[in-house]
């Protein structure tokens, strides 16, 4: 099945990385405010009023970082078997391109 997200609407894939001390002891807990996550699918953009198309400024394949409160699972939507988070594009702290 192929979906596209709609307007300003951004599909992306939580990174699940273990947080490591450089002693090696593993962080369970919360230790961060931000969580990064990869761009699956972007939607085409918004419309002004006038008909003018603000486009998109992150692509498929870049790295987000968003914040945690976006990752508490009202926005998770689960597709053929593997969960994504939608979020707006205006949600998203930063962007690394690839």
């Amino acid at each position: 099945m192929k979906l596209t997200p709609m307007g300003d609407n951004i599909l992306l894939e939580k990174e699940d990385g273990q947080e490591t001390t450089k002693s090696g002891i593993i962080l369970t807990g919360n230790t961060t405010n931000y969580k990064y996550a990869d761009v699956i699918a972007v939607g085409p953009g918004l419309f002004t009023m006038t008909g003018d198309k603000i486009p998109m400024t992150v692509n498929v394949g870049d790295q987000v970082l968003l914040h945690s409160r976006l990752l508490k699972g009202d926005n998770e939507v689960e597709i053929e078997g593997k969960k994504y988070l939608i979020v707006r594009e205006s949600e998203l702290t930063m962007v690394s391109r690839n």
